[in-house]
């Protein structure tokens, strides 16, 4: 074997990167806590050892930019939330100028956007300082907000933004779509499709929603739930939820599973903005938990359920995104009622029969999504669910889908 010369070039350490993401929301939001900073931990995680993300979120309370952001290797930038308008307009403005001097003073190699109203912001960015651009989340949304009545299609706000989402396409480097169906939206509808175009749905931390969260029996003794079947729903009402709907539903289950019914909402919204709801479907005060509780105590929570619902409007922008919901249910062994159309979801929990799919929002439809899981759950323990739905979550919702995707755009090379 031949001696080295002395003169080998040691290998270079890769270089610590810095990327810049914007956000439409503010640090508290769930939307951050619960479904950004825990992907913000895997890309530092494939990034460059010493790498930094800059994180850029619109805060709607107490403005206290960045100070309350107490995560290694991000730093937080708040800014000022306000709504499309003209001081909407405005804030964009300073936004996309502001966002330039972060960029040009941290040394920014990378712009990464949330979602395309972001990536509206990102997209002038990437343009003026030359810096790639990556879409997370990616999906339609001006054509969503149409759909749930917010905006209007000859409106100002639907135009900007659908303009904006045809030029992100164009502009990104690579984009991470919430579901598979989204390459063919693009092509369809923005004429083009990224050339490196991955699939990142709503992932679960599968050891925060588990087996030790499902059933805690002082969580069952302090709501007085043994020997109740429980239906339990995480989430709001209304826009793009249902709201009437769901009370019509659960008051069939109320018919066909009497006492034993009790329902678990999960929510931010209060019992006097929900007993009008009850009271027109003629379901009494007793039957509901309503809770508002923090995101670390969800699972436990959620974790009280015999079956779950995902009541997402059934219009078609919906099979472009990706309820984070779904996967803490499957992860906690929940059989699911949803509706149509949803994600890549919907079509899933019908081929694996792990719930029902609503065809309808009538009674006959009801009627026949409660038989499916009175049959489900006739048939299975809540043990044997488990068993059967959890591999589920840990195929389709398992972080390392996502770790797989950031390795791809920002992975070092080992």
């Amino acid at each position: 074997m031949e001696e080295g010369t002395g003169n080998e070039t040691p290998l270079q350490a890769p270089q610590p990167r810095r990327i810049l993401v914007l956000t439409y929301w503010s640090w508290d939001d769930a939307l951050i806590q619960a479904y950004t900073l825990p992907y913000l931990r895997i890309m530092l995680k494939v990034l460059p050892a010493g790498s930094t993300i800059h994180v850029v979120t619109l805060e709607k309370g107490a403005f206290t930019a960045g100070a309350q952001v107490r995560e290694p290797g991000i730093v937080g930038h708040a800014f000022r939330y306000e709504p499309f308008g003209v001081r909407g307009m405005r804030m964009i403005a300073i936004l996309v100028w502001r966002s330039i001097a972060l960029a040009r003073a941290y040394k920014v190699d990378t712009v990464h956007c949330w979602c395309t109203p972001a990536g509206m912001i990102g997209y002038l960015v990437s343009v003026l300082t030359g810096r790639p651009l990556v879409i997370d989340s990616y999906e339609p949304h001006a054509e969503a907000m149409v759909e749930n009545g917010t905006w209007t299609r000859r409106g100002i706000a639907f135009r900007t933004l659908f303009l904006f989402e045809r030029l992100q396409t164009r502009r990104a480097r690579a984009v991470l779509a919430a579901a598979s169906g989204m390459r063919d939206y693009a092509l369809r509808v923005y004429g083009h499709v990224p050339k490196e175009f991955h699939v990142k749905p709503a992932c679960v931390d599968l050891e925060k929603f588990g087996s030790a969260n499902v059933k805690r029996t002082d969580l069952v003794e302090r709501f007085g739930l043994h020997g109740k079947r429980v239906l339990v729903y995480a989430g709001k009402f209304g826009g793009i939820y249902w709201d009437q709907e769901v009370f019509d539903f659960i008051r069939v289950a109320h018919d066909q599973w009497g006492e034993q019914l009790h329902v678990l909402l999960l929510t931010g919204h209060s019992e006097k903005e929900l007993m009008p709801f009850m009271e027109r479907a003629g379901l009494p005060r007793e039957l509901f938990t309503i809770q508002r509780v923090p995101h670390a105590e969800v699972p436990d929570h959620m974790g009280l359920g015999d079956v779950a619902l995902t009541p997402v409007r059934p219009v078609p922008t919906k099979r472009y995104c990706t309820p984070i919901k779904d996967g803490e249910y499957w992860a906690l062994g929940l059989p699911v009622v949803i509706t149509p159309g949803i994600s890549d979801d919907s079509e899933l929990i019908q081929r694996l029969g792990i719930g029902s799919v609503l065809v309808g929002n009538t009674q006959q439809a009801y009627e026949r999504a409660i038989r499916e899981i009175d049959a489900l759950l006739a048939q299975n323990t809540r043990q044997a669910l488990y068993e059967r739905i959890r591999p589920v979550a840990e195929k389709y919702r398992h972080f390392r889908i996502a770790e797989t995707a950031y390795s791809s755009i920002y992975g070092r090379t080992e």
